[in-house]
């Protein structure tokens, strides 16, 4: 299922990138688009599994970590989901693990401000679970509410 959500995403986007005519969406026209505003995008990828080989950060540790560390920094809301990644670690193996896929979104005017936040979770994360690296990838977008 997921498969097919995400190649026909991809089919669109070639479609918009080549400039090809996409019929709309019925009722597309009743629905009115207000003004977006310039945010931030931020996505933070959380690894589960310790380098030592120790226990994995339990649901229950992350749900933790999350209220204390992230909704308390960033209140106005987030959207957390569970996966599983894989990545090469600093040894060059390829590493298998549950993880969190966390997104923020915040306007463009307090970057600096969350930005500090943001570092600052990655670090605490870091320490607490004895992690590599926590993953960040932002992106600036458009956004109605």
């Amino acid at each position: 299922m997921q498969t097919k959500i995400w190649t026909g995403l991809l089919a669109g986007a070639a479609l918009l990138a080549t400039g090809a005519a996409v019929a709309p969406v019925a009722g597309a026209a009743d629905v009115p688009v207000g003004p977006r505003d310039a945010y931030t995008r931020t996505e933070l990828f959380f690894g589960t599994e310790r380098p030592d080989g120790g226990a994995a950060v339990t649901a229950q540790e992350f749900e933790a970590f999350l209220d204390a560390e992230v909704t308390s920094r960033f209140p106005e809301g987030l959207t957390v989901e569970e996966g599983r990644g894989q990545y090469r670690d600093r040894f060059g193996v390829i590493e298998r693990e549950r993880s969190y896929h966390v997104v923020l979104l915040y306007p463009r005017g307090a970057a600096r401000s969350s930005d500090v936040k943001i570092e600052e979770i990655r670090r605490r994360y870091d320490a607490a679970f004895q992690q590599e690296a926590v993953g960040r990838v932002d992106d600036s977008v458009r956004v109605a509410f």
